[in-house]
Order: structure tokens, then sequence, then C-alpha cells
């Protein structure tokens, strides 16, 4: 190796060193400053303290109803995941597999739908949903209802076009094979493609988790009663109070981010296979 090849290797090593370093820092403060008081916070303390638990106990005492909204959470990025991997996966699988003349059109208008700003659905999701709380058979979809936030995420553009350029590598001799035995279409499904396509499905679940325990925009319309409030509202409000406190800020933000990290942890070599179309377990 030459002399040149040597210190362009150790300017790269170095550069991303920095680079780490800055990518991680904004974690480290967040696990630092839940241990210390809002005033050592607001300093730029940046040693560990002992202040955790007094921060976890005023978190627990306040009038924010903070588990209740984790509970809320949990309950709303596990079913939305559950619902959004058997619909998303099964629209991209079909518009892989099943040819027809409308086929693409209807995609390339689902993929349309990607390039409209959320923010502009606000209000006509907000008045479509609130005539929902009206008719008996809609009303657990209505607003102020968990299924109004779950059943938005449910069918995604995205998701669809994950799954079906996954479904792209999909062995489709698989499929005649299984129709030759006599296996039907959901069968297929079910017990042929979902098990080949693990990795794909592992990629696509912590992004829709991910995804779902971090949406803010919609759930502050939608959910307007404070006991139906999830995790990114609730830590809305604990920084737009008068004197916040920061400590116990960071402790809320501290337990918020575990469930995700755990997640990803869980499943990052998985998460990388899918990302890049493998379909093997």
């Amino acid at each position: 190796m030459s002399k040149r090849t040597k210190i362009m290797n150790a300017i790269q090593y170095v550069v991303l060193i920095i680079l780490s370093l800055i990518s991680v820092f904004p974690f480290f403060w967040m696990i630092i400053a839940a241990t210390n008081k809002s005033v050592d916070v607001t300093k730029g303390v940046l040693t560990p303290g002992t202040y955790f638990l007094e921060n976890l106990k005023h978190l627990m005492e306040s009038d924010l109803q903070y588990f209740n909204a984790f509970k809320n959470s949990v309950i709303i990025a596990v079913v939305t995941t559950t619902l959004a991997m058997i619909v998303s996966s099964a629209a991209g699988y079909a518009f892989e597999v099943y040819k027809n003349k409308t086929r693409d059109r209807i995609f390339n208008l689902a993929l349309l739908s990607m390039m409209v700003p959320f923010a502009a659905l606000i209000v006509p999701l907000f008045r479509l949903f609130s005539k929902f709380n009206s008719i008996p058979v809609l009303k657990y979809i209505g607003l102020n209802t968990s299924g109004a936030v779950i059943i938005t995420a449910i069918a995604t553009a995205f998701l669809i076009f994950f799954f079906r350029q996954n479904t792209k590598t999909f062995p489709k001799e698989l499929v005649e094979a299984s129709r030759i035995d006599g296996l039907g279409e959901f069968g297929i499904f079910t017990r042929i493609y979902m098990p080949t396509m693990k990795s794909s499905y592992a990629a696509a679940i912590v992004v829709t988790f991910m995804t779902s325990w971090n949406n803010y925009l919609w759930p502050l319309i939608a959910l307007q009663s404070e006991e139906k409030r999830t995790l990114p509202l609730v830590i809305s409000a604990m920084g737009s109070s008068y004197t916040p406190d920061y400590g116990m800020m960071m402790t809320a933000v501290v337990i918020a981010t575990l469930p995700t990290a755990i997640l990803f942890f869980i499943m990052q070599k998985q998460f990388v296979a899918g990302m890049t179309g493998s379909v093997k377990g």
C-alpha cells in the first residue's frame, strides 16, 4: 500500500469518526439530560447526574397522563403495523403477480398520491371522519378514536410500491408450481409468498412502526381528548408549558425512544436485507 493511499484512508477514517460523533451526540445529550435537573439541562451540563429517578417520579405524578399516552401509542403502532403488512403487501403482490390492462394505470395513480403533502389532506380528512361519528357502523373510526389514526396508515403508496418492487425478486415459478399442485391464491400468498419475503416484511415493519410511533400531525387533529393522546402529543405539550421541566421532558423522550430503538436493533439485519430487495429469511 502506497503512502498516498494510507494518508487517504486515514483522512476517510477521521471524517467518518467525526460524522459518527456528530450523529451520536444528540442521543448522548438526551440520556445525560434525563439524569439532571432542569436547571442543569439549560446550563448545558454534559456529565451524568443523579436526578433520573426524581425526573421519572415527576413524570408519573404529572397530570399529562404520560403512561396512558404510551399505551395509546403502543396500541396504535402495533395495530397499524399489523394491518399495513397485510393490506399493503397484498396490494404490492397483486400489482406484480396479476397482470391486466389497467394495472399500471392504477399503480401510477397510487404513486401520484405521494406527491400530495399530507397537510393538504387534513381538512378533507377532518370533514370526512367527523361524519363517521354519527354513523353507528363507522363510529369506531370517527374523530377522537384510535381507528381514525390507524385507518389512514394501513395502505400507503410507499408501502405498496415497496412490496411491489421487492416482489419482482420473488420467484414466479413458485406461484406456478403451487397453482399446479392445487394451492389456492390465498394459500400461495400466506404459505409461500409471506415466508419467502420475511426480510421485506421486516424492513416494512420497522419503517411502518417508527412512522406510526412518531406520527404527530394527524393525531393532533383527530385525537381531541386528553385520554386519547399519543406520546408525540404529550411530549409536545411538555415543551409548550410556561416553565418546561427539561429534565422530566428528556426522561419522557428517552422512554419514548426505547420501543423503536429496541425494534430496530432486533431486526437490523433483516431490515438491511429487506431494503436491498433480498428474499432470503
